[in-house]
């Protein structure tokens, strides 16, 4: 066992006194050691809750005969954190995690890991760390929070953040707004939609780290504690057979987690993330890789933001097992892989045919016949650009506009609400990608207030930082070259045309080669910035959104 380390042989009898110190028998000492990271904090309500699924963890991993060592892991809430300064700690925290991690495994041999996550650059952050470590593990979600309830209807947080647009544009009155503020997040959990931290709560279990309902079944349910108590005791069946986190997690598994979130229609910062996870596990995939899985795969899930479905109705028409059955019918899945509990296979068999509630369409009858995001390229994105096209309106898929240039998410934000933008603008906002931010924010507020003010079938916005999952809209992310990297999107000017075309794949910048090349001569004015602590080394190391804003090495 990797735990003989600390535990075996006259040399180790100074450690074996420091685990007596935590209460430890001799008996315990025989067994496997588990750890159990806990992202419980209580200022994110997607984490308030997770002391109590490690609880059930520690007691399933007793139950099967290991001994559970919990530790902590930081996160962070984009809710919360959204549209102010805290927004550039938001992506930054996913390196911080994996690295934490990685120190507190490896300083503290462990046989198996249990990873306890929940919102958006957690699940990644500890997913880099599992495969970092590659030894033993599982993970189970905290789950997501139940729809808020709005005149009689769902809702969610990206419509609580389009209420604000509607506010400003008279569309609300104060107490419209304060019945949205009171009822949206009704229970703890991650937020309600196909947001990122459900997305990749999703692909977890689809990739087979964790086991079938941890992406979708709601945080206040009893049978979410079932399902940590039965990962503690699937980690000490995955330390007896030597099952280890890369075996897992391979080439075809990444791409079956990339293919089931094309037919979900998730979150476009899962181009960041499955890029960075895949470095992780020693598997090299492109930006053109993952269009090219988007364009072989029908989209058969609309969740909010893009449609009126939530996780709670995707849970109950059989949840990323359902998916995962429609997709293995045109053979889009490799099915025989390894999963933390068995053959991936042997999930479909589970999945009741006789109960369906619509949610998860029929692959022969998709929302579109191709997945929820695209890549685009052109003089704009060299690199790429993403954006989740499963959310735009079919009058913006291909748009053609003038640039509104704005140096920060603030000052677009402060246009929108100003009632500055006109229908046919196109909002461009840089200075606002892994370096420029630093932190690559997201942009829910400006997109939010976009829709929310009436203009998401008009209007188009770009920018070189990134989108929340709860993002919908022509809303075009992580254009690479950034501008702080010298990418053209540095150079566009006030007026200057657009052309975006998602079918297509495009967007480019409409201004003559021999204009651009004086411009550039010119040089770009990036915004000052005074830098210190942690976003100044960050800034230092991060490399491109199409590289998934990874450090470097």
């Amino acid at each position: 066992m990797n735990s003989d380390m600390l535990k075996k042989g006259y040399t180790r009898a100074p450690h074996r006194s420091l685990l007596k110190a935590l209460g430890l028998s001799d008996s315990e000492m025989e067994k496997p050691f588990i750890g159990v990271i806990n992202s419980f904090n209580e200022i994110v309500p997607g984490h308030i809750h997770l002391r109590e699924i490690a609880e059930c963890v520690k007691a399933g991993i007793r139950n099967a005969g290991g001994v559970p060592f919990e530790f902590p892991a930081i996160a962070v809430c984009d809710g919360l954190a959204m549209n102010h300064k805290g927004m550039k700690y938001s992506l930054v925290s996913r390196e911080l995690i994996a690295d934490s991690i990685e120190i507190m495994a490896t300083a503290h041999p462990f046989d198996g890991l249990v990873f306890i996550p929940n919102c958006d650059k957690v699940v990644p952050g500890m997913l880099m760390a599992a495969a970092r470590l590659n030894i033993p593990s599982v993970f189970v979600s905290g789950g997501p929070m139940l729809a808020g309830r709005i005149n009689g209807c769902k809702a969610g947080l990206s419509n609580m953040f389009e209420a604000v647009g509607k506010y400003a544009d008279g569309k609300l009155d104060d107490s419209g707004l304060r019945e949205w503020e009171e009822n949206t997040c009704p229970t703890c959990g991650s937020c309600s939609g196909m947001y990122t931290a459900n997305t990749m709560n999703c692909l977890t279990e689809a990739m087979g780290m964790a086991l079938p309902g941890n992406g979708t079944v709601p945080a206040v349910y009893s049978k979410r504690k079932i399902l940590a108590k039965t990962a503690g005791e699937t980690v000490m069946d995955l330390v007896q057979k030597g099952i280890c986190a890369k075996d897992i997690m391979t080439r075809d598994a990444i791409r079956n987690a990339l293919t089931v979130d094309m037919a979900l229609g998730g979150s476009s910062n899962t181009m960041l993330h499955m890029v960075a996870v895949a470095k992780e596990a020693g598997v090299e995939i492109s930006l053109r890789e993952i269009d090219a899985i988007s364009k072989a795969t029908p989209q058969i899930c609309k969740l909010s933001p893009a449609g009126e479905h939530y996780i709670e109705d995707l849970d109950a028409d059989g949840g990323i097992s359902r998916v995962m059955k429609e997709l293995a019918k045109k053979n889009l899945l490799n099915m025989r892989l390894t999963a933390v509990e068995g053959c991936l296979e042997d999930r479909l068999k589970a999945v009741d045919e006789s109960k369906r509630f619509g949610v998860v369409r029929d692959i022969e009858t998709p929302y579109r016949p191709d997945g929820g995001i695209a890549v685009l390229f052109g003089n704009l994105a060299e690199e790429g650009a993403v954006v989740k096209q499963g959310a735009v309106a079919p009058a913006m898929m291909r748009h053609t506009g003038k640039a509104r240039v704005f140096e920060s998410e603030e000052a677009a934000n402060e246009a929108i609400l100003g009632r500055k933008i006109q229908p046919g603008d196109v909002v461009v906002i840089r200075y606002e990608g892994p370096k420029g931010g630093p932190g690559m924010r997201e942009m829910l507020a400006p997109t939010s207030n976009i829709e929310g003010m009436g203009l998401g079938e008009q209007v188009a916005l770009i920018t070189d930082g990134r989108f929340s999952g709860a993002t919908k809209g022509a809303s075009i992310g992580h254009i690479s070259p950034e501008a702080a990297e010298g990418g053209l999107i540095a150079y566009v000017e006030e007026g200057d045309e657009i052309a975006i075309d998602i079918p297509a794949r495009s967007i480019c910048l409409k201004v003559d080669d021999a204009i651009l090349q004086k411009r550039k001569e010119k040089g770009a004015r990036a915004p000052r910035q005074e830098l210190t602590g942690y976003l100044k080394r960050y800034q230092k190391l991060v490399t491109s959104a199409s590289k998934g804003a990874v450090l470097t090495d």
